[in-house]
């Protein structure tokens, strides 16, 4: 999996493609806290080219939500597809995340 990072205004925007299983849920988690910390917490993970995901990478986007919540921010994720949001929906680790139709509209939320 690559995940591609680049700014809009004082917000990076993490964009990983393909699937999002096994060791990559590893990798996300690690490139997610890196940002974090880079930007104050003004993240936004774009799933616009995320196909699919299993139970790790699932895991690993509630642990990043969770640490977020610890520190009084939110994850927030952009661009999901419908099999996406349904999968986000049905194990309620959506939930936990502001959810967004679209990038643009996730960077604007820090406003």
């Amino acid at each position: 999996m690559q995940i591609e990072e680049h700014q809009q205004a004082a917000v990076s925007v993490l964009s990983p493609a393909g699937s999002l299983v096994g060791p990559d849920a590893d990798v996300l988690r690690s490139r997610v806290r890196e940002a974090v910390r880079a930007n104050a917490g003004r993240v936004v993970l774009d799933l616009t080219h995320v196909t699919f995901i299993d139970s790790a990478g699932l895991e690993a986007v509630a642990d990043l939500s969770d640490e977020m919540t610890a520190v009084a921010r939110t994850l927030k994720i952009a661009a999901a597809n419908d099999t996406l949001r349904e999968v986000l929906d049905v194990t309620e680790v959506g939930a936990a995340c502001d959810r967004f139709d679209d990038v643009g509209a996730a960077v604007r939320s820090f406003a």
